[in-house]
């Protein structure tokens, strides 16, 4: 190979992020594939934006033609977001057989399956490991180093936006409105958060490590959601007095056949290695049946880490060129999607009450967990400043989801109950 040609969709963020370590890492990459690599065309919607890297202006179009339709260009990289469209120009380029390197969950999300299957068909390679974690090596430590074992279960900080929220919540007994606030003052959070905090942004990145780890087609609609916007310091202080740390945490885990995937905030045992990853960072921890439990931790946005995860998705790209292999790694599911049903889905869960504070009360809300042999492991019961009433909290052991689901709807209708506050997921076991 004389020279590796590139076409850049996009130059935001990672865009200039990608612009540099091309330029400043020349060496390396010479190194690795032994031929040069240079950007060819870039894609962008407003050649007159002031920007974070200098590109020489004969490089800068608005017309995505110049870049996919271009013969001279080997691969694509995509780091301009967006998903009908953008997933048209990737179809065009695949068809046009160029590689392509993209950083867009929200496409993989949803049409990830569609676009690999024509990937392969013309012979090319879609690489997309910045997908899912930024500069976390998650995908190819997947597909590489434990593709001979068998995962059970995933389970990851994967946005590090409402990481960032809860860590200052939990720290500093702050409100959830005023730590947003903070993190949109920051850059961390976008001035509509939705995507985000209410937990879509997480169950993209869990569909796609789902999807790969069990080789299994998982949907989007497949991932269970709840987001963090109505947690709150009372929530965070019980359960640090229970010896638990709240995170947004995505879950995905196998039984067999079966799978479940879900997005929720998790109380989390502070023993646990989830539970030491702080502010805007990321970490997946892995289950395996043969290597038991790996966690692979650290930025998962930014420009320039998750740069670094195109360019390295871009020299698996020219390896495979040099050894005449691309088109080759896309491997099928090689199961059925099955997922779990609510009786199928076990955890422990965190529950607050506000109850009227008379006689007999605790005695009923007992006897509803108890119709459905559901437990305490732990039990707290406090006044309220209102007069007459009462809050409790509890801590269950291990319970069906729909067991634990119908036990919310009889709670909700017994008379002396006025509100159930919060309800969470629990993960691990706090020593007593």
């Amino acid at each position: 190979m004389n020279g590796i040609s590139i076409g850049l969709l996009g130059l935001g963020t990672v865009g200039s992020g990608v612009v540099k370590i091309i330029k400043n890492h020349q060496d390396k990459l010479m190194h690795q594939v032994g031929c040069p690599v240079s950007i060819k065309k870039i894609l962008v919607k407003d050649v007159h934006k002031q920007r974070g890297v200098e590109v020489d202006s004969s490089l800068i179009t608005t017309d995505p033609g110049e870049v996919i339709n271009d013969a001279d260009i080997d691969v694509i990289i995509e780091v301009m977001g967006g998903v009908e469209e953008t997933k048209e120009y990737l179809l065009t380029a695949l068809k046009n057989r160029k590689h392509v390197v993209t950083a867009n969950k929200d496409l993989m999300a949803v049409y990830g399956p569609e676009l690999l299957a024509v990937a392969s068909q013309y012979g090319c390679d879609l690489f997309y490991e910045a997908s899912v974690a930024g500069g976390i090596p998650i995908l190819r430590g997947l597909a590489d180093g434990l593709s001979s074992d068998r995962i059970t279960k995933m389970m990851g900080i994967v946005n590090g936006t409402t990481n960032f929220i809860l860590t200052k919540m939990s720290q500093q007994g702050l409100a959830y409105e005023d730590v947003l606030k903070e993190a949109q003052e920051l850059g961390y959070a976008e001035s509509d958060p939705t995507a985000d905090v209410e937990g879509l942004d997480a169950a993209r990145k869990m569909a796609i490590l789902s999807t790969l780890g069990f080789s299994m087609n998982i949907d989007l609609d497949d991932v269970k959601v709840k987001g963090i916007s109505s947690i709150t310091e009372e929530d965070l202080a019980y359960g640090k007095q229970f010896g638990y740390c709240m995170k947004l945490i995505g879950i995905a885990e196998r039984d067999g056949e079966k799978v479940e995937v879900s997005v929720q905030p998790t109380l989390l045992a502070k023993s646990h290695p989830l539970a030491s990853v702080q502010d805007e960072y990321n970490a997946v921890y892995v289950y395996g049946e043969a290597v038991g439990e790996t966690m692979f931790y650290g930025p998962g946005a930014g420009s320039m880490p998750t740069a670094t995860a195109v360019v390295s998705d871009v020299v698996g790209v020219m390896k495979n060129m040099r050894l005449g292999v691309n088109g080759k790694s896309a491997v099928t599911p090689q199961y059925e999607k099955k997922l779990k049903s609510a009786d199928e889905i076990f955890s422990k869960y965190f529950m607050r009450i506000h109850v009227k504070d008379q006689v007999g009360v605790f005695a009923n809300i007992t006897s509803i967990f108890s119709d459905y042999h559901v437990s305490f492991e732990k039990i707290l019961q406090l006044p309220l400043e209102e007069e007459g009433m009462a809050e409790i909290v509890v801590v269950t052991h291990k319970a069906a989801l729909s067991d634990y689901e119908n036990i919310l709807v009889q709670l909700r209708d017994l008379e002396p109950v006025h509100t159930i506050k919060s309800s969470y997921r629990v993960e691990g076991s706090v020593k007593a």
